[in-house]
């Protein structure tokens, strides 16, 4: 999946300017200091890190990364594991940059977000500070209204953002819910009706546009919605609700979905859901108080995930416009969690190896990890550490995310394979197999050549080289052995590591 800023909504970056923050070479670096989002869009955070690759003789390999915008005591809290992004934040780290999302934007999201990464140097802990400040605004845009005239209903809109944006965008601007063509800039002036209603958007965040507002008085036509995006379980009920007003009196009013209507049978008609037989015995309109309409869906299905608007018509005007509705979805319990492990690739015996669950789930789901085979579990919540993995610790390892909707699991298998460690202690084992021997044998050879040159006589001569001969085949054949046998010792552990 691309990681792109604003993937649902509309992002804007105040500053660009890089930002290194960090010790020496192990410097942290920001792809901006503020970031400032709309309530209900999607936000990519972004930094690159660096590291030296080796430190008295030891490789550096990174053992977890992580993005905190908390600390509690002396722990840092990993967004993963904070309840208040639960199925809302993603990582993607990948060739020293690691990206932050953050999906479906609160107000309470504004804060400073830092990210940090633990190596396996003694004290190889890095965080880089500061960190980015993100500001979630609502609303993000609003048509601010001046120069009114009542005597030739002349006027000027100005289409204003909460968020400064660094270049100079163009806007679509909206006129009773409909494109008005010519107009791209920020400031419209026209004549104005009392009737028609007005709204812009930055061309490109058309899904996040401003509301709807009157040039004169308040009696404009015009509707906007209470909730952009709903999420709601299989079976429950949900209300979608909408404000609207008229200039005139209205004659008629329904819910429809653009979706759900059979656009093949007549284009351009919309079809009131109270007469789909799709939601016969399901839909109920209510109108608790003036100008407000409710839409309540029971016995939801997955099927009845659509956007949702509300139509009028009042004289000869029609309030069909083309801004977004209310997107509802329906999920049955929790989604199939997705699991992540740090380091990527090849785990190294004795390193420390993160497993991370996440699941989109309303309510929360719990999580729990097992190993495959075993009954007990290994750990609950979204993240499981094994320090000083071995290769006892190879095998299927399945996350388990459940709520009171139901459960789903996602398995992930994990091999241990020999560093740089193993590899060492086998070498120093074989050379001391095969090396020890031949100081000591050397040894015993000079001391039996030095007795036999002290006592033999020339008759022995050919005895002294037979005795020469079989200590070297002796010195020859130990060696060999000595040799096989670490090699099979070897071969044995490298099969027992696969």
């Amino acid at each position: 999946m691309s990681l792109t800023a604003a993937a649902s909504g509309f992002v804007v970056f105040l500053l660009s300017v890089q930002v290194i923050q960090g010790q020496n070479d192990w410097p942290v670096t920001y792809s901006s200091t503020e970031i400032c989002a709309l309530k209900g869009s999607t936000v990519d955070i972004r930094c690159t890190y660096r590291y030296p690759s080796r430190i008295y003789g030891r490789d550096t390999t990174v053992e977890k990364t992580s993005w905190f915008t908390k600390v509690n005591g002396n722990e840092f809290v990993d967004l993963r594991t904070d309840s208040e992004y639960s199925g809302r934040v993603q990582y993607h780290c990948d060739n020293n940059i690691c990206t932050l999302r953050i999906t479906d934007l609160r107000e309470s999201d504004s804060a400073e977000y830092k990210f940090r990464f633990i190596t396996n140097q003694p004290g190889g802990r890095y965080t880089g500070s500061p960190g980015v400040t993100l500001l979630v605004t609502d609303p993000g845009l609003q048509v601010l209204v001046s120069g009114t005239s009542w005597l030739s209903y002349w006027a000027k809109l100005k289409c204003q953002r909460g968020c400064h944006l660094p270049d100079h965008p163009s806007y679509v601007w909206y006129k009773n819910g409909q494109k008005i063509q010519t107009e791209t800039s920020s400031s419209y002036s026209d004549y104005f009706y009392s009737a028609d209603s007005y709204s812009c958007a930055v061309k490109g965040h058309e899904d996040s546009p401003s509301p709807s507002v009157c040039v004169f008085g308040q009696s404009c036509n015009r509707v906007t919605y209470t909730d952009r995006s709903i999420c709601a379980f299989k079976g429950s009920s949900v209300d979608i609700s909408s404000n609207y007003n008229s200039h005139k009196t209205i004659r008629s009013k329904f819910w429809f979905s653009p979706e759900r209507s059979h656009q093949w049978q007549s284009p351009s008609q919309s079809e009131d859901l109270s007469e789909d037989f799709q939601y016969a015995g399901r839909v109920q309109v209510l109108e608790t108080e003036r100008g407000r309409s409710t839409l309540r869906i029971t016995d939801l299905r997955e099927s009845d995930s659509a956007q949702y608007h509300f139509k009028f018509t009042a004289g000869s005007f029609e309030w069909n416009s083309i801004l977004p509705g209310t997107t509802l979805t329906v999920t049955d319990a929790p989604r199939v969690p997705s699991v992540s492990v740090s380091p990527s690739g090849e785990i190294v015996d004795n390193s420390t190896v993160t497993l991370t669950c996440s699941s989109d789930a309303n309510p929360a789901a719990n999580y729990t990890w097992y190993k495959e085979n075993e009954d007990s579990p290994k750990a609950s919540g979204q993240i499981f550490i094994i320090t000083d993995f071995r290769p006892e610790h190879s095998g299927n390892y399945y996350c388990e995310a459940q709520n009171a909707r139901g459960r789903h699991n996602s398995t992930l298998h994990l091999i241990a394979v020999a560093g740089n460690s193993t590899v060492m202690i086998n070498i120093i084992r074989l050379t001391l197999v095969v090396v020890m021997p031949i100081p000591l044998l050397l040894f015993c050879l000079w001391m039996r050549k030095k007795k036999t040159l002290s006592s033999s006589t020339e008759p022995n001569e050919p005895t002294e080289t037979m005795e020469l001969q079989s200590v070297s085949d002796h010195i020859n054949v130990s060696a060999l052995n000595s040799v096989t046998a670490a090699q099979t010792e070897d071969t044995e552990e490298q099969e027992h590591l696969v």
